[in-house]
This record gives C-alpha cells, structure tokens and sequence, in this order.
C-alpha cells in the first residue's frame, strides 16, 4: 500500500507575507512632466514595515534651471528655496541606499521611476531593480466608480481618511500615499493576497471586468479593418485599426492590456462592432473619419479637424495676414493647417519679419485715409492707410508674400537667420531662441502644405503596391481623399480590375483651399503610403511632385538645426547653421 507523506514548503515556496515587506513610499516635485526636458526638484520618502514607519528621507534638489511659475504656483517650491540645496548628483546615491533592498511604491510609479530612471542614467548609477507597486493601478483594481470618483492620491486619502493630506509636496504626499497603501493592501487581502508574490500577480492579472467580457471578441472577424468598442446605446467609446482585428480585439481581455483608461473603458462596453477592409491603408483612413466624426472619450488622440486654423493672406485692394478658422471660396492665399492660434501667430510673425504688410485690422483702400503707425516709422510697412503706397507698389510685397506661403520661403529664411545674428551678438539668446521657433513653425508649416498641394491638386491618382499573397493592393485618390480600395488577385488582368474599381470609387467634389476634400491626416497617410517601398503609380491625372525650389529643402535645415536641442528656455537660443 502507498502512503502519501507531506512535506512542509520552505518560507520562500509560501512566499513573503507583506506584513514583513519592507516599502519605500516616495514621491518627487519636478519642474515638468516629461523625464527627457525636465528635473527634479524635491524628494520625499517613508520605509514601512508592518503597517510601522521606520524611516524617512526628504531634501529639496537644486534642478539646474529656472522653475516654472505655474510648478511654483503648484507646489510652492521656488528657486529661491533650491538655490541652496544640493544637486541631484549628491540626493541621488543617498535615497538609492535608502531604498536598497525594498520594494518601491508610487501614487502613479511610471511617472517618479521614470525619474529615478533617467537621473541615474545620467550621473552612471545602475537603475533600480526593486519590485516597484503602483498604488493608482492597484486603487483602481480593488476600487469601483460607485466608491470613488477617479484614482487621484486627494481623492484616495480623502476616502481612506489619510493623516496626511496631499499638497503637491514631496514628503507629505508619500506620506499620504503610505496611508493609501495599506488601506489598499486590507482591500487586496479580501482576494486571498497575503504575499508579495501574490500583490505581484494580482496586480498583472486581467480584471474581473476583462474576464467577464471576453465574449465580445467571440464574433470578431479575423481581417484588416477597423473595430468600435461601443457602449449599450451603441455610443463609440474607443476606436482602433489592426491588419488582424480578431488577434487584436482579443489582446484588450488579457493581462497584456494594462492601460488603466481601457481597461476602464472595457468595463462600460456592451459590444465590440467591426468594420472589414479591404486593405490597411483603407482601415488607417476609416479609423481617423471615425474618430473625427464620433471623438470617443476613450481615444487620446481624437481629431477636432474642426478646431484648425489657418493664415490667411486676405483678398482686398491693401491685403493683410489674418489668423481664420475656415477656409473660403475667395482669392485669398492660405497657410496651414496650424493645430493652435499660437503656432499661425508664430508664421504669421515670421513672415512679417520679411515683407512688410500692413499689421492693422481695419480695411483700407484708396478711398479711406487714417494716420500711420508707428510701424511706417520703423520702415515695417509702406503706410497705404496714409496714401504713402500705392496699390502696385504694394501688390509686389503680396506676391512676395504669397510666394513664401506657396512656393520658396527663402526670403523668410534669409531675413530670421540674419536677425537672430544679430540677435545673438548681443547676447539676446532667448529672443534669438523666439524667432528660431517661428521660422521653424513657418517653413516646416509650408513644407507640410506644399507637399499636402502635390497630392490634393490631382483630380485623381491611382496607386498599387505588392500585397502579402502575391495580388496587389490598388488604392484611387481624389483631391487628396481615399476613394476606393480593393485587392488585385494575383495573376489577374489589372485593366479591368483597376476599372472596375475607378467606376465604383467614391464621387469626390472638390471644396476650397489647400484640403478641398479631406482633412490632413487622410492626406498624409496616403502620402505615407506612397513614399512606402514597391509601390507604383499606375495612373495620374496631372502633376504629382513638389517645388524645385520649395520648403522641403529649407525644412531639411531647420530639422537638422533642432537635432541636439533642448526645449525653448533651457538653454541659450543660437542661429540656424
């Protein structure tokens, strides 16, 4: 007879019980939210084990560069009270022994590991390897929207009555994120996690919410094309695009999905709808119609087509650069589009700085007379409203102008690189470091726009590239939008395959200006598209192709220029070479 003897597991088979994890809370104050621009400013951490604090650390760093006003308004920290504290390449070997041999928690760890991460990449530390629990994701695991609002650390330590209320400080966040954690911690072990092996796969799991709803993927096709996660009144919340739709739809119910607002959105979809393409140009292109037609709340990077803006080159007697938001059947000359009104006021700037257009807002013809302003005086503009220039003598500053919009903006080029010379010699780098920005806003503006002109002007263009079985993929464009996509078997006739897809292609009517029938993200993926290997013209009615002397060569300068440098304001502004 066998008998069955049992043998006792090691500690290390259980696992650690957390009641005897060693956690290092902290938290850090920066001058930004990006680890590649900005530094820190503040450090502040508390050890805990047991539920018991057994040690703190907490010191102001001096960044090495000017605070923002709106961090000081945020935090309170402001230059005057780092210009004394140590720098970061002496605060940094000190709270890495602090937190030597624990496990790191966080309130959104990504953001302050990210930190640590970059700090120690630059002053030659090795980054650290410790277990690394992030009190937002686990909040928002553990929590539901019936009991709190949203994850944020305010929010959290109001709930779970922490002795410590958040001010954007840094140790007194981590302290309140202490109190968090093991309110969170009581919560976990209602689920059987007892371990910090357990806390580790609890936190990678899918939720409950993903396992729940893993059937709406069941009817997922697996083709290119689009899919719609949408709510049970049939509302868009998330809308993507994949060359596999049912692959990818199924990734969003597995653990590999760890973005907290989809797995929120999971939680709210009642069905997952799917749009078959014929090829993945026509998927990418449907994806960004119908984010710009539904702007699901869940898509980070919705388009608002509808918010851009334009430089306009007016059509009156005396005309004048206008920053408009729609484009019109008129003659006037069009620059954009800008995604702000600060970015058409920068290329609005630069222009001015080399032709010199009357700045006023008034109309003005050769009936009306007002007096100058100060601007004739500086030899900025002819004065027209005074009757000092006539219309002929003003029209060659709006051909200029006009000319630098459309064709070769190196007048503009010239007159801002000789400025910020000038600039630059008298030791004006931040002012040199302004119209450097503009200038690059302007030409990379016209850039974009001639080479959007070169594909939206062609009443139709037909395409084709090799597809993955051996057929083609054959794509009809006009002005600039998609009008039909289909797939060319391999070894058929491609005359009728391409006529038949030409006689069944969408009517395009053209609208006005530079994007007559398609916003310009359509247009650039078409023209992403066609710059792609082995694909080949088949039919093009008109001239496709760009300005000898256009934008693009001057564009090549100014990207080359910005290779190396820092964001505007962190260090000194110098010409374009």
């Amino acid at each position: 007879m066998l008998v069955e003897i049992g043998v006792q597991g090691t500690l290390d088979e259980l696992g650690t019980p957390l009641s005897r994890v060693t956690f290092v809370v902290f938290d850090l104050e920066t001058t930004g939210g990006s680890h590649a621009e900005h530094a820190i400013t503040e450090i502040g951490a508390v050890k805990v084990r047991g539920g018991e604090v057994i040690g703190e650390f907490a010191t102001l760093v001096d960044p090495g560069r000017p605070i923002p006003p709106f961090i000081t308004v945020l935090t309170g920290i402001t230059d005057a009270m780092v210009v004394a504290a140590p720098p970061m390449r002496q605060v940094l070997p000190a709270f890495l022994e602090f937190a030597a041999g624990t496990v790191l928690v966080a309130h959104n760890a990504p953001f302050d590991v990210g930190f640590i991460k970059a700090s120690c990449q630059e002053h030659g530390y090795p980054p650290p390897v410790a277990p690394v629990v992030d009190t937002a994701d686990l909040a928002r695991r553990v929590l539901t929207r019936d009991e709190v609002p949203n994850c944020k650390l305010s929010t959290l330590a109001r709930v779970f009555r922490s002795s410590t209320e958040p001010c954007h400080r840094a140790l007194a966040d981590a302290k309140a994120t202490v109190d968090v954690l093991h309110a969170l911690i009581e919560r976990v072990g209602s689920y059987g996690v007892t371990t910090l092996e357990e806390l580790k796969g609890f936190v990678r799991a899918p939720t409950p919410e993903q396992k729940r709803k893993r059937h709406l993927a069941s009817s997922v096709p697996s083709a290119p094309g689009v899919y719609v996660f949408e709510d049970e009144r049939g509302e868009a919340l998330y809308i993507g695009k994949s060359g596999d739709l049912r692959t990818r739809v199924r990734s969003y119910f597995t653990a590999s999905e760890t973005r907290a607002r989809i797995r929120e959105m999971i939680g709210i979809a009642e069905r997952v709808r799917p749009i078959v393409c014929a090829t993945a140009l026509e998927a990418e292109v449907r994806e960004l119609r119908l984010i710009g037609a539904a702007k699901p709340r869940y898509n980070r990077r919705s388009r608002f087509p509808e918010k851009v803006v334009w430089l306009k080159l007016t059509d009156e007697q005396f005309p004048r650069l206008s920053i408009v938001r729609e484009v019109k059947a008129d003659a006037g000359t069009y620059l954009g589009p800008f995604g702000s009104a600060r970015g058409a006021e920068d290329a609005r700037s630069a222009l001015h700085e080399a032709v010199p257009l009357r700045q006023c807002t008034e109309r003005v013809t050769t009936r009306t007379w007002r007096p100058a302003c100060a601007l004739a005086e500086m030899g900025r503009c002819g004065a027209p409203c005074e009757g000092r220039q006539s219309p002929g003598d003003y029209q060659r500053h709006v051909e200029d102008a006009r000319a630098a919009m459309e064709g070769d903006p190196g007048a503009v080029f010239a007159a801002l690189e000789a400025r910020m010379g000038r600039l630059a010699a008298e030791q004006r780098y931040e002012e040199a470091a302004v119209d450097r920005d503009r200038l690059a806003v302007f030409v990379r503006t016209a850039a974009r726009m001639q080479r959007l002109r070169s594909l939206t002007g062609l009443p139709e263009l037909i395409a084709a590239a090799p597809a993955f079985d051996g057929g083609w993929d054959i794509h009809v464009v006009r002005h600039g939008r998609l009008a039909a996509a289909g797939v060319m078997p391999k070894g058929a006739h491609p005359t009728p395959f391409v006529d038949a897809l030409v006689a069944t292609a969408e009517t395009v009517v053209p609208g006005p200006g530079p994007l007559p029938a398609a916003v310009a993200e359509e247009s650039e993926c078409i023209l992403r598209w066609l710059d792609s290997p082995g694909v080949r013209l088949v039919r093009v009615d008109g001239v496709y192709g760009l300005p000898a002397r256009g934008a693009g060569r001057l564009k090549e300068r100014i990207d080359l220029a910005y290779q190396g440098l820092e964001p505007r304001g962190t260090r000194e502004g110098r010409p374009l070479r």
